[in-house]
């Protein structure tokens, strides 16, 4: 290809003239302007930027140990380093200082990044590790070490640093204090946390979501930083780096333990049981610092000493603080209640847990609300200063520290009986696989499960072999309590001080949910027993001990497994991907006098894969609990025969799910966890601004998960509703959860005949004199002679039910229709936020799971008293015909956090078998 050389461009006197005056306009005026003027907003926001200013004044640095911009080539906190680089510069140190410092891999994240943590010591301590860890397990477990040893062991700090991806400073901050404590010269502060206490540093908990802002802020970054919080550096897009690759909020995940970077962190916290513990976080750009100790309420289940050991750390990172002028404030917001927090969560095996939260610049440099410029270097410096000063506090108390863990671990073991249970039991039930999901999980927080080889007997219930024990007279009492008590009671006080704000119309202070009950959220029956069981005949539960010994026969007619197990459904999502013929009826049947339950999967050996006998066998290599029942013939005494149009053939649905903004951040990544992971099952996730461009009839369902601002208003809007609709009638299955729920109750959509509800009182207005004889009633608010009839004037007459953080209630499952197949009578649902939608009428549809009367809702947790008969008898779950297809509603989300096991099975009837019940031609 041949290119013409460019011609000159030449220009008249004229335009050169007008050219010269523009250019003195936009440059020389303004330069003449700022003599004694403010800065441009970009030149204040790069002075801002102070790399002068001494991290911590006063301290001179070896030169053997490379600094963070030797490696990275910028200065500690002017950019914003990546995973990569962070793991570089830890190489290095590591490399530079191997006797002082070393690296651990942990986990490994969705999208591939190693999550690692550093151990900083002494060399004496370093070389040491494995015998201090020891000791530290043999404390641990209850048991004792002679006096020497005690002396000489080193307190145990874990720091932990960006579980959420976009708050940016504090894994910068994990660098800058893993050199000061390694390069630091003849320091007193220094050279006492180094010999006194083993300085753990997780520098990165959320590699995939720190990488994900980091990304989109230097795509959007310009040569100036900018201050102003409107400047795409600052507006993260869809999901926001906050979550991990499946979108989850990692510092919630401590209960259910669903994420591989939970699950391996937790796994490195109890090789050491670090005696403090702290999660550095950031919060609004207009706050300061906040740091321990927590506002109210606080769980019961902490003890005394932890609540007095917060004030030492409070009041040394305080000093430090006021000796350097940061602002800080305690005792607000970050409450204590909630358990699966990470920086909570290791109080429950005698850690002293803390929140250190710092206002982020969210960039290079912020400009507050009052004016102020807020730097990502000062955000920094704030979460090392914090960092150094909690080692200080862990190092000069080590001996109280360890005795303080000592007895907190002692006492569990040896706790009064009349403190509550002695022990726990899971009974063999129908949902077995659940109940084993329970036990393992319960294993994973460290507990001790014990299963029954043979039939046993305690507190007047006889149970059979394979059941359950966790006695409580064990180091992790205390967490047992959190994770499998029906109700953690809040302080009453509190609660009284929520109350009288609702009725100010102001939002209450309850930070998270307020239930969380294992047992509950699994679904599985869990009873108390006032004594501790001998455990002699049991063994220790774990997966591959859950193997059934029994030969499974070869089958002339089918295969049968039965229903009402979490197994069933992970059962069928796996036969339906390998092309395997399947039934099911979602009413029991009894076969050879045997009843099986409603949802039981059959498995024709005829008119099926070749080698199904195979097939078949192999899933107990997945599943080691799973029972498969060989039959010789299919007589079917009672309930639906095989070939009944009771008993539907089920196939493999092609499943698609909206995606990115309107939809709530966390729900489609929790939903599309549910099924990817839990079920194995595949989903097309689909950009929510794209469904209207999708040919819908390539797939069989679509989901709405939870949205936010104006939901699905924008993405459906005509056209796109009217052909939504028309998808619908020709057999597709729309799942809608939550908001999307919600708005397909609106009278304008109308794709469910429900709608939401307004608050009922049962209070009403006062009348004046004139309205209740009948005459004109004069305008205003009449008489009021009360305080009450005050209160009730102040309430507009329409307004959503008030908000609720988090409860969980009890509902009833409709027993006869197909979405109960394999589902409990009852299940437990997690409420959270004001939906409450109206049942839908019968000629419209069916409400399949509704919410259990007043007197039974509450299965734990707190529920405004207003709202307790206002969600009694609502739905739970409708399901609509709409020509050939149907639209499934979820008032509430099921697939939260992943951490409602007990819901899965109802979720996956309405994408695994929904389908199956639609008039669509296969």
């Amino acid at each position: 290809m041949f290119l013409s050389r460019p011609r000159p461009v030449t220009v008249a006197p004229a335009q050169a003239f007008i050219l010269h005056l523009i250019l003195f306009v936009l440059i020389v005026v303004p330069t003449f302007a700022l003599i004694g003027a403010e800065p441009h907003p970009a030149l204040a926001a790069r002075a801002a930027i102070n790399v002068q200013t001494p991290m911590w004044p006063g301290v001179s640095y070896s030169d053997e140990i490379p600094t963070i911009e030797s490696v990275l080539s910028y200065a500690k906190g002017t950019q914003i380093s990546s995973h990569a680089q962070i793991r570089t510069y830890f190489e290095a140190l590591s490399k530079s200082a191997p006797e002082r410092i070393r690296l651990f891999d942990y986990a490994e994240s969705w999208e591939g990044r190693t999550l690692f943590y550093a151990v900083l010591g002494s060399a004496a301590n370093i070389e040491r590790l494995d015998a201090i860890q020891t000791n530290i397990q043999t404390l641990a477990a209850g048991g004792s070490v002679d006096a020497k040893t005690l002396s000489e062991l080193p307190a145990t700090v874990w720091l932990s640093y960006g579980v959420h991806g976009n708050e940016i400073s504090s894994p910068e901050a994990a660098m800058v204090t893993a050199w000061h404590l390694l390069a630091a010269e003849d320091d007193q502060l220094v050279d006492g946390v180094m010999q006194n206490t083993l300085v753990f540093i997780n520098p990165l908990q959320n590699p995939d979501g720190r990488d994900r802002f980091v990304q989109q802020f230097r795509q959007a970054s310009g040569p100036f930083p900018d201050a102003s919080r409107f400047a795409a550096e600052h507006d993260e897009p869809w999901p926001s780096g906050r979550v991990n690759h499946y979108l989850f909020d990692l510092n919630r995940d401590w209960l259910a333990i669903t994420q591989p970077e939970t699950a391996g962190h937790i796994k490195a916290v109890q090789q050491w049981y670090p005696l403090a513990f702290v999660d550095a976080h950031e919060m609004g750009s207009d706050d300061s610092y906040f740091f321990a100790p927590e506002a109210i309420p606080y769980n019961p289940h902490l003890v005394n000493s932890q609540r007095e050991t917060l004030q030492l750390f409070g009041r040394n990172n305080a000093r430090w603080f006021d000796a350097y002028g940061f602002d800080y404030f305690t005792r607000e917001v970050f409450d204590a209640f909630y358990p699966g927090y990470g920086a909570s969560w290791p109080s429950y095996y005698g850690g002293i847990a803390m929140t250190y939260e710092q206002g982020s610049a969210r960039g290079l440099v912020v400009r507050r609300r009052d004016g102020e410029l807020l730097s990502y270097r000062e955000t920094v410096r704030h979460h090392f200063v914090a960092s150094i000063a909690t080692a200080q506090t862990v190092s000069e108390n080590r001996a109280q520290l360890w005795q303080n863990f000592i007895d907190y671990r002692r006492s569990a073991i040896n706790a009064d009986s009349n403190s509550g249970p002695a022990s726990y039991i899971i009974p063999t039930q129908s949902d077995q696989g659940g109940a084993h999901d329970l036990g393992l999980l319960l294993r994973q927080h460290g507990a001790d499960v014990w299963i029954s080889n043979a039939s046993f007997s305690a507190c007047g219930k006889d149970y059979a072999a394979g059941s359950m024990v966790v006695n409580l007279n064990q180091p992790q009492r205390r967490l047992l309590r959190v994770l499998l008590d029906q109700q953690v009671d809040m302080d009453a006080d509190f609660i009284a001080t929520q109350l009288k704000r609702a009725q100010r119309g102001l939002a209450d202070e309850i930070y998270d949910v307020t239930a969380w009950s294992l047992p509950l959220m699994f679904n599985v029956t869990t009873l108390p027993c006032s004594r501790t069981i001998n455990t002699s005949n049991m063994r220790l539960l774990n997966r591959a001990g859950l193997a059934t010994t029994a030969t499974l026969p070869q089958a002339k007619v089918a295969y049968l497994i039965k229903g009402q197990d979490r197994r069933t459904n992970q059962v069928l999502a796996e036969l339906l991907q390998r092309g395997i013929t399947i039934k099911s009826s979602h009413l029991p049947i009894t076969i050879n006098d045997q009843q099986y339950p409603s949802g039981s999967l059959i498995i024709p050996v005829l008119d099926n894969v070749a080698d199904i006998h195979l097939q078949v066998r192999s899933l107990t290599a997945i599943w080691p609990d799973l029972h498969i029942i060989a039959l010789d013939n299919s007589w079917v005494t009672a309930g639906p025969s095989f070939g009944s149009d009771r008993t539907a053939s089920l196939f493999a649905p092609k499943v698609a799910l909206a995606w990115d903004s309107p939809t709530d951040v966390y729900s489609p990544g929790a939903t599309r966890f549910v099924l990817e992971r839990q079920f194995n099952y595949p989903v097309t996730p689909i950009r929510a601004d794209n469904i209207s461009r999708v040919q819908l009839d390539d797939f069989d369902v679509l989901i709405l998960p939870d949205s936010r601002g104006e939901g699905y208003n924008t993405v459906f809007a005509e056209p796109a509703l009217t052909a939504l609709k028309g998808w619908i009638e020709r057999g597709g299955v729309l799942v809608t959860i939550a908001n999307a729920a919600r708005w397909a109750a609106a009278e304008e959509v109308g794709l469910l005949t429900s709608k939401q509800q307004l608050k009922v009182t049962s209070a009403t207005k006062p009348q004046s004199p004139a309205s209740e004889t009948g005459a004109e009633a004069p305008t205003g608010a009449g008489i009021i002679s009360s305080a009450d009839e005050y209160q009730q004037w102040l309430e507009p007459d329409q307004t959503p039910p008030q908000t609720t953080s988090g409860v969980l209630v009890k509902a009833v499952v409709d027993r006869e229709h197909w979405m109960s197949a394999s589902v409990a009578d009852h299940v437990n649902v997690l409420v959270r936020g004001n939906t409450m939608l109206d049942p839908v009428q019968l000629d419209a549809g069916n409400n399949v799971v509704r919410f259990a009367s007043a007197d039974e809702l509450i299965q734990s947790g707190y529920l405004w008293p207003d709202n307790i008969p206002q969600l009694a008898w609502k739905p739970f779950v409708m399901v609509q015909a709409q020509g050939k297809g149907m639209v499934i509603g979820f008032s509430e989300d099921p697939t939260i956090r992943a951490y409602l096991n007990g819901l899965n099975t109802l979720f996956s009837n309405a994408v695994l078998r929904a389908p199956a019940y639609t008039g669509k031609l296969r």
